[in-house]
């Protein structure tokens, strides 16, 4: 009898073991952007990883603004473990301690990066792991040459056929900060991006959407755009005959930033998490399906790609960052003065 009582109380505790969270998968809970980028970032990323270390991978749709605001009401008990960003939040996240630092040597592929991609770890950010470029996009069919450079816009080549973006797009103010940085401003001083977009209006489109970018390329009579590249590639997949131009004075980009979620249990797995997105393998499967620049310079890309994204150390060098702690600062007066602006 006693030996049947233990027999059954073996089985019972193995089973009770089996039921413990010591016995099911570690879990990580990031961030995605959603749409077709949650879709190629869960093919690339998400689900090789939980694959290769047998871990679940909770997805959360959270944007950057979204997110950030996210990790401010959660920092006394954050939920998640690795939280993406792509509008400079990291720099505030960082200085808020809501991220935690991120040693080089913790990240296997963090010495074949571009210093652009670790130059935050000393601050305490996240690494940059893809890189979307601002240039000129222009219509190869029907404008009657090549843009070289931002100053092209004032070309009177292209009179009445410029499409400029909305402010309230991160693309279409990144742009405008370049506008305004080749006439003589700073993201102090915007006047003179003002006064330039002022010889631009009457002629010029502005729309607030990529959607609407499509539509005037494709029913518009668009010849040239300031907007980001992989949006070039989206519209050359809808037939357009669309080119992407790297503008000599200089490329705007936007930085997307794997961070680590400070104050949470499992950073060793966050960490191999950020670092796989780091892999030149995923760096090239980013610059295939949506054509973002890739930040580890062993990213191996064919020539055809090669030359639809921001490759190699030449081009690279060319890639500018405005300083997203000043761009936070004064964002929301520059929108107000270029809404002020385009209602006259």
């Amino acid at each position: 009898m006693v030996a049947k009582v233990s027999k059954v109380a073996a089985m019972l505790a193995l089973a009770s073991a089996l039921a413990t969270p010591a016995f099911a998968k570690d879990k990580l809970v990031i961030n995605s952007y959603g749409g077709a980028y949650e879709q190629i970032h869960r093919k690339l990323v998400i689900e090789p990883f939980q694959k290769k270390y047998d871990v679940d991978v909770q997805v959360i749709t959270a944007y950057s603004a979204d997110a950030l605001a996210q990790l401010r009401a959660q920092k006394a008990a954050p939920q998640f473990d690795v939280i993406h960003f792509s509008g400079g939040q990291e720099v505030v996240a960082a200085r808020e301690g809501l991220i935690g630092p991120i040693k080089a040597e913790e990240l296997t592929n963090a010495k074949d990066l571009y210093p652009f991609a670790t130059e935050g770890l000393a601050r305490g950010e996240g690494p940059v792991h893809a890189v979307a470029a601002i240039g000129l996009l222009y219509n190869k069919d029907k404008a009657p040459k090549k843009p070289a450079k931002w100053a092209d816009l004032w070309d009177p080549a292209y009179k009445d056929h410029v499409v400029l973006t909305d402010l309230s797009n991160s693309y279409g103010l990144l742009g405008f900060l370049m506008m305004n940085k080749i006439k003589g401003g700073d993201i102090k001083n915007a006047e003179p991006g003002f006064e330039a977009v002022k010889g631009l209006l009457g002629g010029a489109v502005i729309v607030s959407t990529s959607p609407e970018m499509q539509q005037n390329f494709a029913q518009n009579d668009a010849w040239v755009a300031p907007y980001a590249q992989d949006y070039a590639y989206t519209l050359r997949k809808a037939g357009l005959p669309i080119e992407f131009v790297q503008g000599a004075e200089g490329t705007p980009a936007v930085y997307l930033t794997a961070n680590l979620v400070a104050n949470r249990p499992n950073q060793d797995l966050a960490k191999k998490f950020i670092d796989f997105s780091l892999s030149p393998e995923v760096q090239a499967g980013w610059a295939q399906e949506l054509r973002y620049s890739p930040t580890n310079k062993a990213t191996k890309l064919d020539e055809a790609l090669a030359k639809e994204v921001i490759y190699g150390e030449q081009a690279v060098s060319g890639l500018m960052r405005f300083n997203p702690i000043d761009v936070d600062a004064n964002r929301a007066s520059i929108i107000e003065r270029w809404k002020k602006l385009i209602a006259r």
